[in-house]
This record gives C-alpha cells, sequence and structure tokens, in this order.
C-alpha cells in the first residue's frame, strides 16, 4: 500500500508536548507517522522555538510567523484567527493533492478557499471555542480582558460555520461531537492523543492532594481559589497547587493556609512526578468544554481522583473517578479516601476504563481511514 501524504495545519510548535492543545497535535502527529503517513507539519510559530524533533516524525516541516499585531483585533475573523495566516501557507498548501487537517479553529483561515476547494479538508476542533472564550469571560476579572474574551467569543461564534468547508471533522469528545453534529455533516469523535500507552499510576499511599494547570488560564485560577478557599480551608490535608503564573489573589489565598502549597513555574517533569507521587489529584473545573488533558495524565499516572462532574461528562471515564459536585461532598470525599491505599485492584479496574478508548494508534487509525 502506497504511503498517504498528509499536510497538517498547526496553531502552534508541537513540540515539546508540554500545554493542552500541543499535547493532542504532538501525539497525533508520532501515531499518524507510526501508521505509515507522510506529515507535512506547517507551524504558527510566536515564542516557541523550531523544534529538530519534529523531523523523527515529519516528511516536511514549515514555518510560519504569527503576526500578533493589535491590528489583528479589528479584524472581522477572530484574533486566533486573523493572526495565523499566511499567502506561504495557502500557497505550500496549493502545490499537491494532498488532504489537509486544521488543528483548531484557530488554524482555519484558509479552510474555505477557493484554491483548496478538491482537497479534501479535516477539522480537528479542540473545543467549542465560542462557549470556551465565553466560560473566560464570565471568570475575568479585568474589563479590558473580560471585553475581550466576550468580542472574540461572538467572533468565534460567527466564524464556526467556515466548518461547512471541511468533509470531515474530528470532535474531541463525545458531548462536542453531539453539539457539532446538530450544525455540520462529517462529524464524528475522535479522543485526544496522549503521552500514555497504559496505566501508570503506583501502589500505596502519598501524603498529599495535587491541583496542576496552567494558573494564568481564568477557569484553572478560578478552580485553584475553590479548593483553597472552600476545600483545603477547612480540612487538615495538604494541598499542592502546581502551574505557571498564578494570580495575586491565588498567592495571597494559598499563604493564609499552612496546609496549601503553591509550587510555580516548575518543569513538565516535575508537574509529571507530583501527579504521580500525591495520593489525590483533584480536579474541579467550572467550563465543561472538550475534554481536560490534565484529567487524562492524573488517570493514567495518578492515583485517587476527585473530580466534580462539568470535568468528567460525557467522556466514559466517570467510574474511575470519585464525583463530588459541592465543597462540602468534596471534602468528605478527601477524608475518606486519604486513608484508603491505591491498589491493584483499583489499577486493573482503571485499565479497564480507559482501555481501547483511549488507544492513539487506534484512534489514528479512523483519521488514516478517512484519507484514503
Amino acid at each position: 500500500m502506497h504511503p498517504v501524504d498528509l499536510h497538517i495545519v498547526s496553531f502552534d510548535v508541537p513540540s515539546p508536548p508540554d500545554y493542552g492543545g500541543v499535547i493532542d497535535v504532538y501525539y497525533k502527529l508520532r501515531a499518524l507517522h507510526q501508521l505509515g503517513v507522510k506529515i507535512h507539519l506547517h507551524c504558527f510559530q510566536y515564542g516557541r522555538p523550531a523544534c529538530e524533533k519534529l523531523n523523527e516524525v515529519c516528511a516536511k516541516l514549515s514555518y510560519y510567523p504569527r503576526n500578533t499585531s493589535p491590528l489583528a483585533l479589528l479584524s472581522p475573523d477572530p484574533f486566533i484567527v486573523a493572526t495565523r495566516k499566511s499567502p506561504s501557507l495557502l500557497q505550500a498548501l496549493n502545490l499537491d493533492r494532498a488532504p489537509v487537517l486544521f488543528e483548531g479553529l484557530h488554524s482555519c483561515a484558509y479552510l474555505s478557499s477557493e484554491q483548496l476547494k478538491d482537497k479534501l479538508k479535516i477539522v480537528r476542533t479542540h473545543n467549542i471555542e465560542h462557549d470556551y472564550y465565553s466560560g473566560l469571560a464570565r471568570v475575568e476579572r479585568k474589563f479590558f480582558r473580560r471585553a475581550y474574551f466576550e468580542r472574540e467569543a461572538a467572533k468565534l461564534k460567527r466564524f464556526e460555520s467556515v466548518l461547512n468547508h471541511a468533509q470531515h471533522i474530528l470532535a474531541i469528545s463525545p458531548a462536542d461531537a453531539e453539539q457539532l453534529s446538530t450544525r455540520y455533516k462529517g462529524v464524528q469523535h475522535v479522543m485526544a492523543f496522549h503521552p500514555n500507552e497504559s496505566v501508570n499510576a503506583p501502589e500505596g499511599s502519598g501524603d498529599f492532594a495535587l491541583y496542576h494547570g496552567n494558573l494564568e488560564v481564568g477557569e484553572n485560577n478560578e478552580a485553584a481559589l475553590f479548593l483553597v478557599n472552600e476545600v483545603f480551608s477547612k480540612l487538615n490535608y495538604r494541598l499542592v497547587i502546581a502551574g505557571n503564573k498564578p494570580s495575586e489573589e491565588l498567592k495571597t489565598a494559598a499563604a493564609r493556609f499552612s496546609n496549601v502549597e503553591l509550587k510555580a513555574g516548575i518543569s513538565t517533569a516535575e508537574i509529571d512526578h507530583l501527579i504521580h507521587t500525591a495520593h489525590i489529584n483533584v480536579l474541579p473545573t467550572f467550563q465543561a468544554t472538550g475534554i481536560k488533558l490534565k484529567l487524562l495524565a492524573a488517570l493514567f499516572n495518578g492515583r485517587h481522583c476527585v473530580v466534580n462532574s462539568p470535568m468528567v461528562a460525557n467522556t466514559g471515564v466517570e467510574s474511575a473517578c470519585i464525583i463530588a459536585d459541592s465543597a462540602e461532598v468534596m471534602r468528605i470525599s478527601i477524608e475518606k479516601i486519604s486513608a484508603v491505599p491505591f491498589s491493584s485492584s483499583d489499577i486493573e479496574a482503571r485499565s479497564k476504563v480507559l482501555g481501547d478508548r483511549f488507544s492513539n494508534q487506534k484512534n489514528a487509525d479512523k483519521i488514516l481511514k478517512l484519507l484514503r
């Protein structure tokens, strides 16, 4: 069988795979490469350097500067789209007949281009983007940032109809697939790609709970503040919060309690170690969009996992978590399992839940079938 060529347009340089969106892109590249796909990767670049490691899985690599001029805010297109345009990219995509996979609505500036009308076009959606930005606006305390998120949400809602120009839409969660299928054709669910081959959770016990995430993101800041102020302020149990750029409000809240420790600006390897050694990974969210890759990291590599319903709704991993939908229930759940070791039977049960559903190779095969 002849190798399949595929253009992939990425919103960012996907290596190192150290935050949610690029984790999905990077491990998708690896899985498709292992199936023999010849990948022509096109990356928008804004702060992350070119990465030689990507040559291991890509037949060709191209980089394009992302133009983040404030003038892009005046565009009728969303800022995340208007800043990811390059005539050189459109020219490169038009040089052959190979299909194109656009990563996220961010990268879809040329999805409706007449020059690509005869190509097979696939879009990987990472969220219902206008819902995601509306959620960011709700938790943003700074006026101008909130106004930006609200305006971007409105633009994204209008722009989303560009998906009518794709033959296939790959939604990252069942809930997203269900919602998108009411508006577009060719929608299917393809689970998030991730670095885990099998469950690597340790048996036994730890002595702390962990919350991790990019603390610069409003929804993560809100979740961390909830844990500090509503949950662990009333518990005699240690909470570690790990992530980049915590807000001053979070720093102040954490400093008030001797059982709360804030670890800011640590490496991905250090966060992975904390996930692995914590007794409880506690992961509430107040924004049910996509699937959180930090949840997968905790389930594959950590012990007990306490979440609220929005974190796991319609993901298929509900039975692998302890679900607590109020501060009181979360406190009770943490107190109860703090003395319960994680056992081999717990690991076996979790392996059954995760199983084939999260197999990178099987999910890559779903994409390959669309290309032939």
